[in-house]
């Protein structure tokens, strides 16, 4: 029972719910950013270099071949394609630099929120006449 006991400790730690919210975030943010690259981005960029779909950009190394059939008979079998598709690398690639300035943003904004709280100013230090008042206070609460 003592297992039991720790590991839900553990589960209900902030930092722990923190993580697991964050993870949650993060994918989903992962696919926004993904659809926007893919869906919003990457077509326009495609259109500029001649029609171009990144997601076919491909350097063919040996070309597929389909199976030739004889009815029910398999005389050739299929050969599949074999390529380098750097265009899906550099979608990729593009998707990672966006997720990367993204939150490069959300830290700096942070960073700034932090900054501001740390930098508050001090209160104004009590004037001469408050200090005095405050020494007359307190020597009065001694003689009593």
């Amino acid at each position: 029972m003592g297992l039991l006991k720790e590991f839900k400790e553990f589960i209900m730690k902030g930092n722990v719910l923190d993580l697991a919210v964050a993870v949650i975030i993060g994918g989903a943010f992962g696919t926004v950013i993904t659809s926007l690259v893919n869906d919003v981005i990457m077509p326009p960029i495609g259109l500029l270099l001649g029609s171009v779909d990144f997601k076919e950009l491909k350097i063919v190394l040996q070309s597929g071949k389909e199976a030739v059939m004889n009815g029910a008979q398999i005389i050739t079998p299929a050969v599949a394609e074999v390529s380098i598709n750097y265009g899906v690398f550099v979608q990729t690639v593009i998707n990672f630099l966006i997720v990367g300035f993204c939150i490069f943003m959300v830290l700096k904004a942070y960073q700034k929120v932090v900054r501001k709280k740390e930098e508050a100013p001090a209160p104004p230090e009590p004037t001469n006449e408050e200090k005095l008042l405050t020494e007359i206070r307190d020597i009065l609460k001694n003689k009593n």
